[in-house]
């Protein structure tokens, strides 16, 4: 990881020059590579509170559908008809860093980026959507069926500073840049949320469980 020095003299802070992975840091002398804070380090101190934390300049990308994934039960057909039945579905959608962390709704990470988005775009950012339903869905004999859903994602990039009242790690103040991605607002970029029936032909080993006395000829569920 790179990692880029700016010193701190007489109360003035100058400029900071951030990579697009590097963090920064603001403040004495230069420290030896083993006080520099991993960007782990630096978000567990913002979600924590210990370091003072805002989440500068946000750009909002444009909105795209996320990936299908499946989102209810399976139902399996063992009959000889077609076989339809009302499914239900649920689906939680989070988001994650550039680094693949979870960024949780209602914590101090998920609520310094929410703030910054709303003074810069006049609307909030939500760091998780949830939603629920149900669905009628046929599935043909001899194959199994589900309920897939895909979210409208959107990524927000920025710069965290953090901000310590005493020198940590050598500096008083420490960045680095960040993308999150996370569920957008349905219709936004005039992208829609989508709901579909999803099914395949039962494998060799589905197959035989249809032969099973409380399967046989029948239809029944699996949990996801």
């Amino acid at each position: 990881m790179t990692i880029n020095r700016v010193l701190r003299h007489g109360g003035r802070l100058l400029a900071v020059a951030v990579t697009a992975c590097g963090i920064a840091a603001a403040a004495a002398p230069s420290a030896a590579a083993e006080e520099q804070p991993t960007r782990q380090e630096l978000t567990a101190d913002c979600g924590s509170g210990l370091g003072k934390c805002t989440f500068n300049s946000p750009e909002l990308g444009e909105a795209y559908l996320g990936q299908f994934r499946q989102v209810s039960d399976s139902l399996f057909n063992c009959s000889t008809s077609d076989a339809t039945q009302s499914m239900t579905w649920g689906d939680t959608v989070g988001s994650t860093d550039s680094v693949g962390v979870s960024v949780t709704a209602g914590g101090k990470i998920a609520g310094i980026v929410d703030l910054s988005v709303t003074a810069s775009y006049n609307h909030s950012w939500s760091s998780t959507h949830s939603e629920s339903s149900s669905l009628n869905m046929t599935v043909k004999p001899g194959e199994v069926g589900w309920i897939s859903r895909a979210q409208v994602m959107q990524k927000v990039s920025g710069t965290w500073q953090t901000h310590y009242d005493s020198p940590k790690w050598g500096h008083y103040y420490w960045f680095f840049q960040d993308t999150i991605t996370g569920p957008a607002k349905n219709g936004t970029d005039g992208r829609n949320n989508a709901v579909v029936v999803k099914s395949r032909k039962m494998t060799a080993t589905e197959k035989q469980s249809c032969s099973a006395d409380a399967h046989e000829g029948r239809t029944f569920t699996q949990q996801r």
